[in-house]
């Protein structure tokens, strides 16, 4: 955060004596850190003990890596090439060691001599490159590497005292150098403004801001490096808190149109057609809406449900509330073919109740349109008309909800469906077209751990629905490892057959179309993989039309398969669609445009090819499509990987439990952090340096609660500025938009 004049100065005058503008450079293009204040809070990724070397035997593949280890033995071996005909070609081969494995340096040509003659058997260093496997042996190419002579005064200058600090770096500058450069900015370290409120900083026995840089970047001691993050993790906890509470704030200072549903009306109508009960989560949920709506200011509220929870009924029951107090809904979905499903679906259940103006229709009825951007003209001048005159009471569509043409009678709610599919301007358009802001529910069947919802969807208050509705069956989950059993494979396609013999059907996901432009002479120059992990990392994805045509030739001949994908024309993926619903086509093979809200009771199997490339929550999402009826769900992951890869851990831990809050915990944990709130931040880049959104979620829930506290007794932050440019550093210009509009 860059708090004050000394912190905000661009990198490249105080470093230029030291790292020259292109090391400036580097740093803004490749970590994104332009003034010494981003330099101070480019924190270390962990810490090397001078003591104690590093675990070779855990190094990631493919990822840039800093070790501390020690050269065991090194050889120089001549060898012919097309450049060095006669022999002349140099190879130096440097093995490392930690106690924990070995590690083998290469380096080619006239790059070797500067290494022959530094690193001698003995010598410890600090090496740093990309991870590769030769001959099924990990290896370091050319890494650049640091000489640790153990000078005494050099050691406490720049590697401070034992604790070793390794930086995130990238292939154009080495963690070390970034280190040098942290320890020439170091000192301004003292100017920096505290944002915490001394009572709370004192109160919970946090060390101050200065101090806690000082002791992140040169630690003597672990109680150091732990006293740092304490107060860093602190600092990013609150002052995100703080951001978010003055959004809750503002929002409840704007003003809505209370809509309270009439005793006696479409909804009393609509939940006595009602062919079974509500289940007590739905209920509970619905109580939390309806006393939203109720209110003068704009309800802003995420619900979250397990796939096939009932969320689409909570959401119809919201928007039936506010047609009956003479408002109009609006739900925005990802994809046409989802529009269209809701559309339908909300259509089926009202029955008559959707007939509003029509013969037939009931008293109390309403209209409800469909708008998506590939309808004909004179159905879409009708729907647009029936919008304006407050005819239709619910509209259900894509983005072209957002045109600028679209004009409602009176919005007074917006459901968004799969929020994390939608641009926030999206949303934000769509809320502008109310008189008053319009009442705002996002629906998500991502679950999100309660931390992560804290953090990325502060602003709005939370509803979970996490039972199924009666009648739902179980859905049982299989790893199909194709490779080491391919029998397993055949199996597969059998119990396909099986279930449609049964009279169900089935779906198949692949996660590509296949009528991409591939250039097989590209592919023909790779050289062979040296492992089956690699054989099935470096092979393209399986296609749809591909396995489809296979499918019919083969193990589904004679069943009735089709293909369903984003680039086929609307018209098409709808005639598909209904064709499936209708129970005339027995298997659908398609990419993940079934991924969310496809519903078909009568499917009862899916066959995921190719798991490993879906993550974690989606192959979740994925397999929410079967089970929906009353006959059990079976879904099959299939996968090339290799027993022991993480691939095939993260596949098994999807087989081995149905509770979605669990998988997304997963799922959190082997992503970086930053993925995953940056792409719930709509692009922004993420602030959090140093909070881990799973573990700290007692300082986050805490800060949650002082940053409410402080915003209720001084909403304008006038009494406390530190905190107010703390806030402003954060709320760069991309994320104060993300906020506003989330």
């Amino acid at each position: 955060m860059d708090l004050v004049p000394a912190l905000e100065e661009p990198l490249r005058q105080p470093l230029k004596s030291v790292l020259g503008p292109a090391t400036a450079k580097v740093m803004a293009e490749h970590l994104g850190l332009l003034t010494v204040g981003d330099l101070l809070h480019h924190y270390p990724r962990r810490y090397e003990e001078r003591g104690q070397l590093t675990h070779l035997a855990d190094l990631p593949m493919d990822e840039h890596v800093t070790v501390v280890a020690q050269v065991a033995d090194a050889r120089l071996h001549t060898f012919a090439s097309a450049k060095a005909p006669r022999g002349k070609g140099q190879r130096l081969e440097v093995t490392i060691t930690d106690g924990s494995g070995r590690l083998q340096l290469v380096f080619f040509g006239a790059g070797v001599h500067k290494p022959h003659k530094e690193l001698l058997p003995g010598t410890r260093a600090m090496f740093a490159g990309k991870v590769s496997v030769f001959n099924r042996r990990l290896q370091l190419a050319h890494p650049a590497y640091e000489l640790l002579r153990g000078d005494p005064e050099e050691s406490v200058e720049t590697w401070a005292g034992a604790l070793i600090p390794i930086y995130p770096a990238t292939a154009k500058l080495e963690s070390w150098k970034i280190g040098k450069a942290i320890q020439t900015v170091l000192p301004t370290a003292q100017e920096a403004v505290e944002p915490l409120p001394d009572s709370l900083r004192q109160g919970r026995g946090l060390v101050p801001l200065p101090e806690a840089l000082l002791k992140i970047h040169r630690p003597h001691t672990k109680a150091d490096i732990e006293d740092a993050r304490s107060r860093l993790k602190w600092d990013e906890a609150f002052v995100l808190q703080v951001a978010l509470a003055r959004r809750r704030h503002a929002d409840a200072q704007l003003p809505a149109v209370p809509r309270r549903p009439a005793p006696d009306g479409l909804l009393t109508a609509f939940d006595a057609r009602l062919p079974f009960t509500l289940t007590d989560g739905q209920q509970r949920v619905s109580r939390e809406i309806f006393d939203d709506l109720a209110t003068s200011h704009p309800m802003h509220r995420l619900l979250q449900g397990e796939v096939g929870s009932g969320k689409t009924m909570v959401a119809l029951r919201a928007m039936l509330a506010v047609v009956d107090a003479g408002g109009q809904a609006a739900m925005l979905a990802p994809t046409e073919v989802l529009a269209q499903q809701h559309h339908r679906s909300i259509v089926e259940m009202m029955g008559e109740l959707a007939e509003g103006g029509m013969l037939g229709g009931a008293e109390q009825a309403t209209k409800v349109v469909l708008l998506t951007g590939s309808m004909g003209a004179a159905a879409r001048r009708h729907a647009l008309l029936d919008l304006t005159t407050g005819e239709a009471g619910i509209v259900i569509g894509t983005h072209a909800l957002i045109e600028d043409k679209v004009q409602f009678h009176d919005l007074g709610l917006v459901v968004v469906d799969e929020q994390h599919r939608f641009g926030v301007e999206q949303r934000d358009a769509l809320r502008g077209k109310g008189k008053q802001p319009p009442h705002l529910l996002v629906m998500t069947a991502t679950p999100i751990p309660r931390t992560v919802a804290m953090t990325v969807f502060g602003d709005l208050e939370t509803s979970v629905l996490d039972q199924l509705p009666a009648g739902r069956s179980p859905i049982a989950s299989h790893v199909v490892p194709a490779a080491d059993k391919p029998h397993f494979l055949s199996r597969a396609w059998e119990r396909v057959r099986e279930e449609v013999e049964n009279g169900h059907q089935a779906y198949v996901v692949c996660p590509r179309i296949g009528d991409e432009e591939d250039d097989p002479k590209k592919s023909g120059r790779k050289k062979p993989p040296e492992s089956p992990e690699d054989a099935a990392e470096k092979r393209p994805p399986l296609a749809v039309l591909d396995v489809a045509d296979q499918l019919v030739k083969g193990p589904l001949q004679g069943l009735r398969v089709e293909v369903l994908h984003g680039r086929m024309h609307p018209d098409d993926k709808d005639a598909v669609m209904r064709r499936f619903a209708a129970g005339e086509t027995h298997v659908l093979v398609a990419t993940t445009v079934i991924e969310v809200g496809v519903n078909v009771p009568n499917a009862t199997a899916m066959v995921i090819m190719d798991a490993d490339r879906f993550g974690v929550s989606q192959l979740h999402q994925l397999r929410g499509r079967v089970g929906r009826g009353s006959a059990p769900g079976l879904c099959l992951l299939v996968t090339e990987m290799p027993e022991a890869s993480p691939a095939r851990q993260r596949l098994g831990a999807v087989a081995s439990t149905l509770d979605g809050f669990e998988l997304s915990r997963i799922d959190l944990e082997q992503r970086r952090e930053g993925d995953v709130l940056g792409q719930a931040q709509s692009g922004a880049r993420t602030s959090l340096r140093m909070l881990a959104v799973i573990e700290d979620e007692e300082i986050i829930a805490e800060a949650r609660e002082e940053a409410t506290a402080v915003v209720a007794a001084d909403p304008e932050l006038t009494h406390l500025p530190a905190l107010r440019t703390a806030l402003d550093a954060l709320l760069d210009e991309e994320r104060e938009q993300y906020l506003e509009k989330g």
